[in-house]
């Protein structure tokens, strides 16, 4: 099952080129003003261009994710060994069987759902708050309540908040790494007026959303928020219903089908020398199911939950919350993160800790 997304067609302001206008006709264009807009224009803006937010997967409920954990090859088979059991009248088999299914779903469900919750409470720990003008006064208020035509202030150390065309700038510079992969901030301008076909790494007189203030202030007017900013444009290629399977799923995934294989086999085999001795079907059929039932490793799905729930716990610990329980070990089975600019993933500082001579080699 698929996870929905939600997310608004985004309505843009028609402003194809806003760094190719000088500030008066930008304000001109969103019928904005020095002032900012008021209160009751604000309230119409939302609700024409909806909140300022990237598009969000719905989490699971509680069902949904007891559900997932029973998503499995090697689950598969231990549901049709269950019925095979039924079947056949070993209700102790299949009674066993049955509450180590259960114990796994509800082990994986707390340990899941629980991250869930604590990664939800942190994303409404991170929601970030603008200044903005409105009828003259500024208004500290949730970035997503931004919309076309504000007037924002920024200052060093803030998030920009949407896309901007900037009005007035001092000593202005801005980490756009997140959009560029430069780790070097970029001074902006506000009284420059630039070509249409200028670069997106060349806007300086634009403030993109997501990118850092990391020196001066300035006043800017919003152009484009949500889905409509560059930003958004990123997310909304990037936002999918596919994914990679982990490395544990994909050796689970092996594993089963060499046991299923092996079962198979072995049945076969079995069943082959009882019916040269002359046993009748249905002692052949109930021997062979049962074969197949007690091959099955019925308490390896429980023993990989509670592995994985103790490295959840333990990653917790270090401030490391995962949402899957899977994740675990994917993130163990990595080896190399592979990037091209240094200052992206660090804090633009590179410290030497070891230097290393080599002697000439002599002839």
């Amino acid at each position: 099952m698929t996870t929905k997304v939600e997310q608004k067609t985004p309505q843009t302001t028609g402003l194809e080129y806003p760094y190719a206008l000088a500030s008066e006709q930008i304000l001109t264009s969103l019928e904005a003003s020095k002032l900012g807009l008021t209160q009751d224009e604000a309230a119409v803006r939302l609700q024409r261009y909806g909140p300022n937010a990237l598009p969000k997967k719905t989490p699971p409920g509680v069902l949904q994710v007891f559900i997932n954990q029973f998503k499995s090859p090697l689950i598969y088979v231990l549901v049709a060994a269950a019925f095979v059991s039924l079947a056949i009248d070993e209700y102790s088999d299949a009674i066993f069987i049955s509450a180590v299914l259960l114990l796994n779903a509800v082990i994986g469900t707390v340990q899941e759902y629980s991250a869930q919750r604590s990664a939800d409470a942190l994303q409404k720990m991170m929601m970030t708050q603008a200044r903005v003008l409105r009828d003259g006064e500024a208004y500290q208020i949730n970035s997503e309540e931004i919309v076309p035509g504000d007037l924002v202030m920024l200052e060093s150390g803030e998030r920009v908040p949407a896309d901007m065309r900037i009005l007035e700038s001092h000593n202005l510079e801005i980490d756009e790494s997140l959009l560029s992969g430069e780790s070097i901030a970029v001074v902006k301008r506000a009284d420059l007026v630039l070509d249409e076909d200028t670069v997106l790494g060349d806007r300086v007189n634009m403030a993109f959303a997501g990118s850092l203030v990391n020196r001066g202030r300035a006043q800017c007017v919003v152009v484009a928020t949500a889905l409509a900013t560059e930003l958004g444009t990123i997310a909304e290629s990037v936002t999918g219903d596919t994914s990679a399977k982990a490395p544990l799923q994909e050796r689970m995934e092996r594993f089963t089908r060499r046991v299923a294989m092996f079962v198979g086999g072995a049945v076969v085999v079995m069943a082959t020398i009882l019916f040269i001795r002359g046993m009748p079907l249905s002692e052949i059929f109930l021997s062979s199911v049962a074969l197949a039932v007690s091959v099955i490793p019925e308490g390896l799905p429980v023993a990989l939950t509670v592995a994985l729930a103790i490295g959840m716990r333990r990653m917790a610990k270090r401030d490391v919350i995962v949402r899957r329980l899977i994740a675990v070990e994917a993130l163990g089975s990595c080896t190399y993160i592979a990037s091209d600019k240094t200052g992206t993933l660090t804090a633009n500082q590179l410290t030497v800790r070891r230097l290393a001579f080599r002697l000439p080699v002599a002839c």
